[in-house]
């Protein structure tokens, strides 16, 4: 059975009641746009020679964190990761994903960024990718949890983390005494993933980051970055993670997530530069889709221009390995093939 088979399965047999009102567009997708397909196979090309023998992405971003942006890159538009072009692909990296994880803590480096980015990676990949095919070909050797143990390891690890600090969310190490917006998105969006897939995540770790988030959201839909309390500075970067996070972790604040919800679909138009641009349409692009389907619609066509326009020649994006799995990422919502992109 195909990937996309098996994924489209999945999803079937995971909707729930309140989603029988849906319309079948928005559960399953419309026509993917050519361009979509197109932007596609080029980026996974380029992703896939970019990648090392190892296993790994090498570039300013490196960690497991990119690693499994990588990854879900390659999964988003449902390439089978047992027996499709880019199995090995695929395999090789959940593989190092899981080696260079701390066998004692189960951290995953080389931040709480990448411990994030890499559990929801795993939590993707958890039932799609066929255990007994994950570590062929592996060097003999070395410790070869599943993927399952991988991802328990990586629960607790956040979960003795976040009781470091105060506010109930994280920063940049496990050790932090303090903790951000940003940082707690990754995190949480990983938490969330896992428990989705079926693991077992403690309900206070989820709730004690959600309320980190509300608390930290002012009743315009801004944003703090840190201190936890409400609003301090206009940030579509942080208003998008906030109303990602609390429509798919199902605690919507009625009033915070309105305010947050209009102050993103209100500035459709709003272009991000530097460093910050791939992360804000990889948030802007699942937070739009989970809160308003028709500025999801809007803001989707815009983006499928923009990335037509900036691909290079050889199917990369600027920033490397972390800008081309990023900006794949923020069109894979044309598929709906990974389990954390149901509404």
């Amino acid at each position: 059975m195909s990937a996309r088979l098996f994924l489209i399965g999945c999803i079937l047999a995971t909707i729930t009641s309140t989603s029988h009102a849906q319309s079948p567009e928005l559960r399953f997708g419309a026509a993917i746009p050519p361009e979509v397909d197109a932007i596609y196979e080029r980026g996974l090309a380029w992703l896939a020679n970019a990648q090392s023998d190892a296993g790994n992405w090498q570039d300013g971003n490196s960690g497991a964190g990119l690693d499994g942006i990588c990854v879900m890159a390659f999964l988003a538009s449902g390439e089978d990761p047992n027996f499709g072009r880019y199995a090995q692909n695929i395999r090789r990296a959940v593989r190092h994903i899981i080696e260079q994880q701390d066998s004692n803590t189960g951290y995953l480096p080389s931040s709480m960024y990448h411990h994030g980015f890499a559990m929801l990676a795993l939590s993707e990949a958890y039932g799609a990718v066929d255990e007994s095919l994950l570590w062929q070909g592996a060097a003999a050797g070395g410790t070869k949890r599943s993927i399952a143990q991988a991802l328990d390891l990586a629960i607790r690890a956040a979960g003795t983390s976040q009781k470091k600090n105060k506010w109930g969310g994280w920063r940049y190490t496990p050790d932090s005494t303090d903790a951000d917006t940003s940082v707690t998105g990754a995190v949480l969006m990983g938490l969330l993933a896992a428990r989705n897939a079926g693991m077992d995540v403690p309900d206070e770790t989820i709730n004690g980051a959600l309320e980190y988030m509300r608390r930290s959201t002012g009743k315009d839909g801004s944003v703090a970055y840190t201190g936890g309390l409400g609003g301090m500075g206009e940030s579509m970067n942080r208003s998008a993670i906030a109303t990602l996070v609390a429509a798919v972790g199902k605690q919507k604040d009625p009033q915070k997530f309105d305010a947050t919800l209009k102050h993103i679909t209100s500035r459709l138009e709003h272009r991000e530069s530097g460093s910050y641009i791939e992360y804000f349409r990889y948030y802007m692009a699942q937070a739009l889709f989970q809160g308003d389907y028709d500025s999801w619609q809007k803001w989707n066509a815009g983006t499928i221009r923009q990335l037509t326009e900036t691909q290079r020649d050889d199917g990369s994006f600027s920033n490397g390995s972390y800008g081309t799995a990023m900006s794949l990422l923020a069109l894979a919502l044309n598929y709906r093939f990974l389990p954390i992109y149901e509404r």
